[in-house]
């Protein structure tokens, strides 16, 4: 009776959904890529011609995909003879995960409709299904199911601001939850969380999170120069790099740089805004506030140019967080200073980089604790306390490359998730 409600719902939901989903996509400047999201997938012939074993793993999006990373690498590694098939939700995690040179397809995840997930299961045809996180939909849990495809929960986790709106919906996700085959959860907390909401306690365990298994290392002087040469920053500047930053955010780190500045500091500003769709907005903020940038776009064609103190590289592209993390001498991590509920500290962590942060990291609480536990970044308590956290480790060198260290050997001591998470794979390819 549930799905048969569900699929009517659906039914007169749909056209809302497309249109939503039209208008975001076209104030994004992205295509809608409708055909792929019904289940047209233009690489049928592909996948039936290379007569191989399919393995797909859904990542929503950015963060799910780079999450996703190790578990892809070490599937690659484990079973050679599968095809991989990456999808993901938003167009932002499907640029990412374009980039893995694991996966042999990317696709759009389809619409919960039951056509569209009906004709892209018999396309895809898996072997197994993989969900990073936690996306729980019916239709396509159900008919997995019915067609014997095990569904694993991967990585998964129930954020403090999510919990109690999943268990006011218990009703709803106890149904699609019942017909997962397994869930690997990040915590303790978050295995209890999940199976309050309906999944089964004796498939429910936890495998600690993925994040922690990306690669890890310490940047050498040299490498980190070629970067800072390729992205014009001389290498006397003070590097500060604002990642992820969310509306309301640049705000009080162009107040904080500007504070810094005025003290005499040799300082440089590189923003990263977490939708590069927004980079327009966050130019006209920074002409307001009279401080000269150059875009990352526009930078690849300006040969022998180089950036002064004071300035701002604003980054308008998709998937380069990570260099610049390198090349940094100190991170800031959006999502922080607003009720957004931070982003990954491991990032800045897994190139030796300190990091600062804001108070909201609900959607990282694990990790922020620890962060701070390993004395690998600085929280803040509120916008004012940017510019002082920064002035800290900027005048105390030694500091700052203590704090790098301690995040490495955060990495290397809280690894093992990705292994964790193939002995239950292992138990059903």
């Amino acid at each position: 009776m549930f799905y048969l409600i569900y699929n009517i719902l659906s039914l007169f939901l749909l056209f809302p959904v497309c249109a939503y989903h039209l208008y975001r996509s076209v104030s994004r400047g992205r295509r809608p890529a409708f055909g792929e999201r019904f289940g047209l997938i233009p690489a049928q012939a592909l996948l039936k011609a290379n007569g191989r074993p399919v393995i797909w793993l859904h990542a929503v999006s950015v963060g799910e995909a780079i999450a996703s990373r190790p578990l892809l690498k070490a599937l690659r590694a484990r079973y050679p003879g599968h095809a991989l098939v990456v999808s993901t939700t938003t167009e932002t995690g499907r640029t990412i995960a374009e980039g893995f040179p694991e996966r042999d397809l990317c696709i759009y995840f389809p619409f919960d409709f039951l056509p569209a997930v009906r004709r892209t299961l018999d396309i895809i045809r898996p072997e197994l299904v993989i969900i990073m996180e936690t996306e729980i939909w019916p239709n396509f849990t159900r008919e997995a199911c019915r067609r014997g495809i095990p569904v694993l929960l991967a990585n998964g986790r129930i954020s403090d601001r999510s919990f109690g709106r999943y268990l006011r919906l218990s009703w709803f996700f106890r149904h699609p939850l019942r017909l997962f085959s397994a869930l690997c959860m990040q915590t303790a907390t978050d295995r209890d969380r999940i199976v309050a909401i309906g999944a089964p306690a004796e498939r429910t365990l936890v495998a600690g999170n993925l994040k922690y298994d990306i690669p890890f290392r310490r940047i050498p002087a040299k490498e980190r120069a070629e970067l800072r040469e390729r992205y014009a920053i001389p290498r006397d500047l003070t590097a500060l790099c604002a990642g992820s930053t969310h509306p309301g955010e640049e705000e009080y780190v162009l107040e904080a740089y500007r504070a810094l500045l005025a003290e005499g500091l040799p300082l440089f500003l590189i923003l990263v805004p977490r939708h590069p769709e927004r980079a327009d907005a966050v130019a006209a903020l920074l002409e307001r506030n009279n401080l000269p940038y150059r875009r990352r776009t526009a930078l690849r064609d300006s040969a022998g140019y180089r950036f002064h103190p004071g300035e701002v590289l604003l980054v308008d592209t998709i998937g380069e967080l990570m260099g610049l993390y390198a090349l940094s001498d100190l991170v800031f991590v959006g999502g922080s200073l607003v009720p957004t509920g931070g982003h990954n500290l491991l990032e800045p962590a897994s190139v030796g980089v300190v990091s600062i942060f804001g108070p909201h990291m609900t959607n990282f609480r694990e990790i922020a604790a620890l962060t701070l536990d390993c004395d690998a970044g600085v929280q803040i308590e509120s916008p004012a306390g940017l510019a002082a956290a920064c002035r800290s480790l900027i005048t105390d060198r030694n500091r700052q490359q203590a704090m790098g260290e301690n995040g490495l050997r955060m990495m290397q001591e809280n690894g093992g998730a990705t292994e964790r998470h193939l002995q239950v794979i292992a138990g059903y390819l």
